[in-house]
Protein backbone atom coordinates (compact mmCIF):
# COMPACT_ATOMS: atom_id res chain seq x y z
CA UNK A 1 0.00 0.00 0.00
CA UNK A 2 2.30 2.59 0.57
CA UNK A 3 5.35 0.67 0.19
CA UNK A 4 6.77 2.89 -3.03
CA UNK A 5 6.69 6.13 -1.59
CA UNK A 6 10.07 8.05 -1.54
CA UNK A 7 11.28 9.31 2.25
CA UNK A 8 10.77 13.08 0.67
CA UNK A 9 7.56 12.99 -0.70
CA UNK A 10 6.29 11.15 2.95
CA UNK A 11 7.97 14.06 3.97
CA UNK A 12 5.90 16.69 1.81
CA UNK A 13 2.83 14.89 2.05
CA UNK A 14 2.85 14.73 5.63
CA UNK A 15 3.88 18.43 6.04
CA UNK A 16 1.01 19.67 3.38
CA UNK A 17 -1.73 17.65 5.16
CA UNK A 18 -0.18 18.79 8.81
CA UNK A 19 -0.62 21.98 8.27
CA UNK A 20 -4.27 22.31 6.87
CA UNK A 21 -5.31 19.78 9.77
CA UNK A 22 -3.95 22.91 12.07
CA UNK A 23 -5.85 25.47 9.60
CA UNK A 24 -8.68 23.62 10.61
CA UNK A 25 -7.66 23.86 14.57
CA UNK A 26 -6.85 26.91 14.69
CA UNK A 27 -10.43 27.96 12.55
CA UNK A 28 -12.10 26.85 16.10
CA UNK A 29 -12.22 30.55 16.98
CA UNK A 30 -15.70 30.21 15.55
CA UNK A 31 -17.54 28.68 18.79
CA UNK A 32 -19.97 26.63 17.07
CA UNK A 33 -16.92 24.74 15.28
CA UNK A 34 -15.48 23.07 18.64
CA UNK A 35 -16.89 19.89 17.82
CA UNK A 36 -16.67 19.46 14.03
CA UNK A 37 -13.13 21.21 12.89
CA UNK A 38 -11.30 18.86 15.50
CA UNK A 39 -13.25 15.64 13.73
CA UNK A 40 -12.11 16.89 10.42
CA UNK A 41 -8.30 18.02 10.86
CA UNK A 42 -7.96 14.50 12.34
CA UNK A 43 -10.26 13.03 8.93
CA UNK A 44 -7.19 15.15 6.64
CA UNK A 45 -4.48 12.78 8.81
CA UNK A 46 -6.21 9.50 6.39
CA UNK A 47 -4.27 10.37 3.63
CA UNK A 48 -1.30 10.63 5.39
CA UNK A 49 -1.66 7.06 7.21
CA UNK A 50 -2.83 5.63 3.75
CA UNK A 51 -0.10 6.74 1.71
CA UNK A 52 2.83 7.24 3.96
CA UNK A 53 1.88 4.26 7.10
CA UNK A 54 1.13 4.09 10.07
CA UNK A 55 4.38 5.94 11.98
CA UNK A 56 3.83 8.82 10.07
CA UNK A 57 0.18 8.78 11.02
CA UNK A 58 1.14 9.40 14.49
CA UNK A 59 4.17 11.59 13.52
CA UNK A 60 1.38 13.75 12.03
CA UNK A 61 -0.72 13.44 14.60
CA UNK A 62 1.75 14.40 17.28
CA UNK A 63 3.08 17.66 15.24
CA UNK A 64 -0.48 18.28 14.88
CA UNK A 65 -1.45 18.04 18.58
CA UNK A 66 1.57 19.82 20.09
CA UNK A 67 0.70 22.89 17.53
CA UNK A 68 -2.68 22.62 17.87
CA UNK A 69 -2.26 22.72 21.79
CA UNK A 70 0.22 26.13 21.23
CA UNK A 71 -2.28 28.02 18.59
CA UNK A 72 -5.51 26.56 18.68
CA UNK A 73 -8.05 29.04 20.54
CA UNK A 74 -10.56 26.73 21.62
CA UNK A 75 -9.35 24.94 24.87
CA UNK A 76 -12.47 22.50 24.54
CA UNK A 77 -11.72 21.39 20.66
CA UNK A 78 -7.78 20.96 21.67
CA UNK A 79 -8.59 18.91 24.33
CA UNK A 80 -10.92 16.65 21.53
CA UNK A 81 -8.34 16.78 19.05
CA UNK A 82 -5.48 15.41 21.24
CA UNK A 83 -7.81 12.66 23.17
CA UNK A 84 -10.00 11.34 20.40
CA UNK A 85 -10.05 12.92 17.25
CA UNK A 86 -6.37 13.44 16.21
CA UNK A 87 -4.98 9.56 16.18
CA UNK A 88 -8.58 8.06 15.91
CA UNK A 89 -8.20 7.82 11.91
CA UNK A 90 -5.16 5.80 12.53
CA UNK A 91 -6.23 3.71 15.37
CA UNK A 92 -9.23 3.21 12.54
CA UNK A 93 -7.15 2.16 9.86
CA UNK A 94 -5.44 -0.50 12.20
CA UNK A 95 -8.58 -1.50 14.31
CA UNK A 96 -10.25 -2.21 10.85
CA UNK A 97 -7.77 -4.80 9.56
CA UNK A 98 -9.79 -6.94 12.38
CA UNK A 99 -11.64 -10.65 11.52
CA UNK A 100 -14.48 -9.81 13.48
CA UNK A 101 -16.58 -7.31 13.17
CA UNK A 102 -17.88 -7.37 16.91
CA UNK A 103 -14.58 -6.98 18.01
CA UNK A 104 -13.66 -3.99 16.15
CA UNK A 105 -16.69 -2.28 16.94
CA UNK A 106 -16.27 -2.92 20.60
CA UNK A 107 -12.93 -1.66 20.81
CA UNK A 108 -14.15 1.28 18.59
CA UNK A 109 -16.78 1.71 21.49
CA UNK A 110 -14.77 1.31 24.29
CA UNK A 111 -12.48 4.12 22.91
CA UNK A 112 -15.42 7.00 22.09
CA UNK A 113 -16.33 6.89 25.96
CA UNK A 114 -12.65 6.64 27.72
CA UNK A 115 -12.07 9.63 25.57
CA UNK A 116 -14.64 11.37 25.74
CA UNK A 117 -14.15 10.37 30.20
CA UNK A 118 -11.19 11.76 29.61
CA UNK A 119 -11.59 14.67 27.68
CA UNK A 120 -14.40 15.93 30.39
CA UNK A 121 -12.30 15.34 32.91
CA UNK A 122 -9.32 17.55 31.28
CA UNK A 123 -11.83 20.48 30.33
CA UNK A 124 -13.48 20.73 34.01
CA UNK A 125 -9.89 20.09 36.36
CA UNK A 126 -7.27 20.88 33.53
CA UNK A 127 -8.97 23.81 31.65
CA UNK A 128 -11.11 24.79 34.43
CA UNK A 129 -14.36 25.14 32.56
CA UNK A 130 -18.10 24.93 33.90
CA UNK A 131 -18.98 21.40 35.02
CA UNK A 132 -22.47 22.57 35.70
CA UNK A 133 -24.12 20.73 34.07
CA UNK A 134 -28.05 19.94 34.64
CA UNK A 135 -31.03 20.68 33.49
CA UNK A 136 -34.03 19.88 35.05
CA UNK A 137 -32.15 17.86 37.18
CA UNK A 138 -31.71 15.52 34.46
CA UNK A 139 -27.26 15.57 34.27
CA UNK A 140 -26.42 16.60 30.65
CA UNK A 141 -22.95 15.32 30.12
CA UNK A 142 -24.74 11.71 30.13
CA UNK A 143 -26.91 12.71 28.10
CA UNK A 144 -24.21 14.30 25.32
CA UNK A 145 -22.69 10.93 25.94
CA UNK A 146 -25.12 8.52 24.95
CA UNK A 147 -25.81 10.99 21.84
CA UNK A 148 -22.07 11.27 21.12
CA UNK A 149 -22.00 7.49 20.82
CA UNK A 150 -24.65 7.37 18.08
CA UNK A 151 -22.89 10.00 16.71
CA UNK A 152 -19.60 8.62 16.92
CA UNK A 153 -21.11 5.27 14.94
CA UNK A 154 -22.37 7.80 11.98
CA UNK A 155 -18.73 9.72 12.24
CA UNK A 156 -17.05 6.08 11.99
CA UNK A 157 -19.47 4.99 8.98
CA UNK A 158 -18.64 8.58 7.17
CA UNK A 159 -14.81 7.76 7.66
CA UNK A 160 -15.11 4.69 6.12
CA UNK A 161 -16.71 6.80 2.96
CA UNK A 162 -14.02 8.77 3.27
CA UNK A 163 -11.37 6.01 3.14
CA UNK A 164 -13.15 4.77 0.20
CA UNK A 165 -13.89 7.48 -1.70
CA UNK A 166 -10.21 8.73 -1.33
CA UNK A 167 -8.74 5.46 -1.80
CA UNK A 168 -10.30 4.84 -5.64
CA UNK A 169 -10.37 8.47 -7.02
CA UNK A 170 -7.57 10.46 -4.82
CA UNK A 171 -4.87 7.89 -4.43
CA UNK A 172 -4.13 6.91 -8.17
CA UNK A 173 -3.72 10.81 -8.48
CA UNK A 174 -1.56 11.19 -5.32
CA UNK A 175 0.82 7.88 -6.42
CA UNK A 176 1.99 9.54 -9.52
CA UNK A 177 2.36 12.67 -8.03
CA UNK A 178 4.46 11.48 -5.26
CA UNK A 179 6.24 8.89 -6.95
CA UNK A 180 8.28 10.40 -9.59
Amino acid sequence: MFRAMKQTSKVALCGILSALSLLLMVMTIVPVATYALPAMAGAVLIPVVMEAGVKWGWLSYAAVGLLSFLVAPDPEAKVLFLTFFGYYPVLKCLLERMKKRWAEWLIKLILFNGSMAGSYWLTIFVFHLPSDFQLFGVSLPLIFLLIGNVVFVIYDLALTNVLTAYWYRLHPRLSRIFRH
